[in-house]
């Protein structure tokens, strides 16, 4: 395993990211792992390298975080061995005011959060999505005093427009106020539109990237193919993914190519893309086999030329932006 700088700040962080949304209880989805299923994948995570650890309130309505903190107080000696980050946002409950960014979610939710996760601070909090109808000040001032009260050390932010990332980034630095660290936005081979904006602007401001579906929810990976469609219990599920094109397929025959020379496999080298990707700290990886999880951290050592990129970059079709919402 390697390891990196969170962005530009003094954390470091593995290259690899374990994104615990795998984990938790079926009756949120059923290709989730509950505590038992999940255990020896989460184990050898930690047995490889892995330091750092993504979920949300969200996963599993607060069991995902509930196991997560039971993984990682059984697999580290200290909690600074570490780097944990969590998520607020989306609904928790059928309350109005069980979701969203006003300053009694974030207080309410991050209290919730820290009894779940049976944790006393959050290395990274990030707000899921862009709250439409609570003003921007409010919500970075509330995030500010997480922080300050010791519940986190840094913040981060996820899928969003640039300018909004950038109303506030500026909204914060005008009030003295803690900035984002990081942003998780949607970013894989076959989906590369934050090129256009978000990320040149995380390059200028110094955040560090942690895309969320590097693989493309597993397309990259081989879960889905022209002849038999999907392939796997979430491949088949999974209403979130948007129809697939004969680019993408192209795209994957070309991974496979390129994964034949280096003698690895298609998601290695899909990730080993990522990995090189300027502004890219650590990619957010599932992982519900022991496989999915020993090729992502096989990726770390596959080193693709510029030949190979720009093979694997050619085909790409300007396409309409998701994951924002």
């Amino acid at each position: 395993m390697d390891y990196t700088r969170l962005g530009t700040t003094g954390m470091s962080v593995s290259r690899i990211c374990l994104g615990m949304m795998s984990y938790g209880s079926k009756a949120w989805r059923d290709w989730i792992l509950d505590y038992d299923e999940g255990y020896p994948i989460v184990k050898r995570a930690v047995e490889l390298g892995i330091t750092f650890f993504d979920t949300a309130d969200v996963y599993s309505i607060g069991a995902s975080e509930e196991v997560t903190g039971r993984y990682l107080k059984e697999f580290f000696n200290s909690r600074d061995e570490y780097v944990l980050a969590t998520k607020v946002f989306n609904p928790m409950g059928e309350g109005l005011n069980q979701r969203g960014l006003s300053r009694k979610h974030i207080m309410d939710g991050v209290d919730a959060s820290l009894k779940r996760l049976d944790t006393d601070y959050i290395d990274l909090y990030q707000i899921h999505r862009w709250d439409y109808e609570t003003p921007i000040e409010e919500t970075m001032e509330a995030l500010h005093d997480v922080v300050k009260a010791g519940k986190a050390r840094y913040i981060g932010a996820s899928s969003m427009w640039a300018w909004q990332f950038s109303k506030a980034q500026y909204t914060a630095d005008l009030h003295g106020w803690t900035r984002f660290v990081t942003m998780q936005n949607h970013y894989s081979l076959i989906y590369r539109e934050e090129e256009r904006e978000m990320n040149p602007l995380c390059l200028d401001m110094g955040v560090g990237l942690i895309p969320w579906s590097p693989l493309a929810r597993g397309f990259l990976a081989g879960n889905v193919t022209r002849e038999d469609g999907a392939q796997t219990k979430r491949a088949k599920s999974d209403t979130y993914i948007p129809e697939r094109t004969e680019t993408d397929f192209d795209t994957v025959d070309r991974l496979k190519e390129i994964a034949e020379k280096h003698d690895a496999s298609p998601a290695q080298v899909a990730l080993a893309w990522m990995l090189q990707r300027p502004g890219v700290s650590s990619p957010i990886i599932g992982a519900t086999k022991m496989h999915h999880l020993e090729e992502a951290i096989g990726a770390v050592d596959v080193k693709l030329s510029d030949e190979d990129v720009a093979y694997l970059e050619e085909l790409y079709q300007p396409r309409e932006i998701y994951g924002h919402n």
